[in-house]
């Protein structure tokens, strides 16, 4: 068997093509490459495209008990990319629906214009195999979801010169 080398995009069905191309193009920092009526295609970095968007006409949003995507997640290399991109967010009242220390990441969830979740996270362990570790601890046993926290509390303690390892420990 051979495995992928990278996930290359998410598709997402909707029924508001421009608004979403422009949501994530100024969440992900990105940029649209490419839209008619029924396609639309944006990118952040090096990738033709990363988020595609289809047309279909309608944007009712499932309920929370329907079957389906959950979120997706973008990873930032460092504290002070997710810091800063909070920020930045919130400048334009783009604001998270949930904040959370899941003990592996640090993650900022947010719901765009048809309501699906993305997550932006840093990981909190330098490499998968420390990461896997921590998933097999005691701590996560007890708490696989995680401890959620103020935002603007840890931005002011970010800012502050709080060290990293503290401020992405678990509490």
């Amino acid at each position: 068997m051979v495995a992928p080398v990278k996930l290359a995009h998410v598709v997402l069905k909707t029924g508001r093509m421009q608004e979403m191309i422009d949501w994530y193009s100024q969440v992900l920092d990105g940029r649209p490459v490419y839209s008619n009526d029924m396609l639309g295609f944006m990118t952040y970095d090096d990738e033709h495209h990363r988020v595609a968007f289809l047309a279909l006409g309608s944007s009712v949003m499932p309920e929370m008990e329907h079957t389906g995507l959950e979120h997706f997640a973008f990873t930032y290399e460092k504290l002070g990319d997710l810091v800063g991109t909070y920020k930045r967010l919130k400048e334009k009242d783009i604001k998270p629906v949930w904040v959370i220390n899941h003990g592996m990441t640090v993650s900022l969830y947010y719901a765009d214009p048809d309501g699906n979740r993305i997550e932006l996270q840093i990981d909190n362990f330098p490499d998968a195999e420390s990461t896997q570790e921590y998933l097999l601890s005691d701590e996560f046993q007890k708490n696989p979801i995680g401890v959620e926290f103020d935002p603007d509390e840890f931005v002011a303690r970010f800012e502050a010169g709080e060290p990293e390892s503290e401020l992405t420990k678990r509490p």
